[in-house]
């Protein structure tokens, strides 16, 4: 074989067809488009449409619930931690947190934060920093002699706005 003898298979490369170039090209006057209507024309989406008989995606009942103010947390096993703790990945002579994680490869996504669960065995002692925890792996970091922290919680407008209300009661009871 030689550099100039080099080519595509047979039929690799097929050209697109020219449509609306006359009778003679099998794909003129209409281009394949059939005859008038919308579709016959440009800009058309009429995807899930049905004649204006109710749609498949309307007719099937809706099924679940998705929360739209839930927490997205990378779950990460004690075990793994471990692991890389064992393979020099993660110090656990430092606090353990959710950049420390993501630098050992263990939290992918989580744009919420870390969330410690209890699967595996952890057999080093580590303080862990991170936003959520499950009480067995809580348990089982505090055993060792560990400790877990969790940010503390900003209360709400609207847990501020009744707090302000309560004191007012007892101000207003004790006058």
């Amino acid at each position: 074989m030689k550099l100039n003898e080099i080519r595509d298979n047979d039929g690799a490369r097929k050209g697109r067809m020219r449509v609306g170039r006359g009778i003679g090209s099998g794909k003129g006057k209409t281009a394949g488009r059939g005859q008038k209507g919308a579709k016959a024309r440009s800009g058309v989406a009429v995807n899930g449409f049905e004649g204006g008989q109710m749609p498949l995606h309307m007719r099937i009942p809706k099924r679940g619930f998705n929360n739209i103010f839930a927490k997205d947390f990378a779950e990460v096993n004690l075990g793994m931690i471990q692991k890389a703790i064992d393979a020099g990945k993660l110090d656990a002579s430092v606090t353990i947190d959710h950049t420390a994680l993501k630098a050992a490869g263990l939290a992918r996504g989580g744009k919420d934060g870390v969330r410690l669960l209890a699967k595996g065995e952890l057999t080093t002692v580590a303080s862990f920093a991170v936003e959520g925890v499950s009480k067995g792996a809580r348990a089982a970091v505090e055993a060792l002699g560990g400790s877990v922290t969790l940010p503390e919680a900003v209360p709400s407008e609207h847990e501020k706005k009744t707090a302000r209300r309560e004191v007012n009661k007892v101000a207003k009871a004790a006058r």
